[in-house]
């Protein structure tokens, strides 16, 4: 009795189902076409079937996201691209039909091409139709450079092209390279923490130079020191504030021709003094 209970229960186990996740790929195919013909009572099934497959394929995946991702600009992130040939992945296993002769690979790299590529696109701020004559203008040069052996004019590209220099040159312009970076990026590829982000060194060209804002506080302040409360009033609020003379006798109670009188004043003072200056120093 025990020797039969032990035959059967080694029967039992090789006949066990193999799970899905220790199947091969090919085997995996089979079932999931089996699980899907059976219709919404194995829809559970069908689904973890799937995410089998996924798992399957992720590596194919990320390898096309990072040949991708070499022909693009560094602010455009790896795990963006995944994501996004992921949803093609998805749409490959659910609209495969092996009956048609089509190895999946083969069916699923350019639906995942695919899809990383509609992503990119829904993120270009420049419109498709100028991206469209971009191409068009970039081919017919190199059609020409290779006819001609040297880069054509922007004469001879226009005639090929059937358009006047204006507008070429517009063309030209509005689909030239553009591309984003993200100011938290490392200004040098370096792995550790002591390299600075580009927003550290990039520059506002609307704020005031504080260097050059203290070197004309200094020359201001040396060249006004001989010159009485007024005087240096005059000039600091002409030159540093931008007063008119007008308003700077309206605040001194003085006229606009008195203001004009000392402003020159001192400009004749200042100028024999630079200049007994500089004849010292050439001497």
């Amino acid at each position: 009795m025990t020797a039969n209970k032990n035959s059967a229960a080694k029967r039992e186990a090789t006949t066990q189902p193999v799970p899905v996740e220790e199947m091969v790929t090919e085997d995996i195919w089979g079932l999931y076409r089996e699980t899907k013909n059976a219709g919404p009572a194995r829809a559970r099934e069908l689904e973890h079937i799937r995410n089998v497959l996924m798992e399957r394929h992720y590596p194919l995946v990320k390898y096309i996201a990072e040949r991708l991702l070499q022909t693009l600009p560094k602010s455009i992130e790896l795990d963006d691209l995944v994501s996004a040939g992921l949803f093609g992945l998805m749409d490959a296993i659910r609209g495969f039909d092996p009956d048609r002769g089509i190895k999946f690979k083969t069916y699923c790299t350019t639906r995942i091409r695919g899809s990383i590529l509609d992503q990119l696109r829904s993120q270009d701020w420049v419109p498709r139709l100028v991206r469209l004559k971009a191409s068009r203008i970039d081919k017919a040069l190199q059609k020409l450079t290779g006819e001609m052996g040297r880069e054509p004019t922007h004469a001879e590209l226009a005639e090929a092209l059937e358009m006047d220099h204006q507008e070429l040159s517009k063309e030209i312009q509005a689909g030239s390279a553009k591309s984003m970076y993200s100011l938290s990026d490392k200004w040098e590829d370096r792995d550790d923490d002591s390299s600075m982000e580009k927003v550290d060194v990039l520059e506002d060209k609307r704020s005031i130079d504080p260097i050059g804002e203290l070197n004309k506080q200094d020359m201001m302040s040396y060249i006004t020191r001989s010159l009485t409360h007024k005087e240096r009033f005059i000039i600091e609020q002409y030159y540093q504030v931008g007063h008119t003379m007008r308003e700077i006798g309206e605040m001194l109670s003085l006229t606009e021709s008195r203001v004009c009188q000392i402003h020159s004043n001192v400009m004749s003072r200042l100028k024999s003094l630079f200049g007994s200056k500089t004849s010292t120093m050439l001497m």
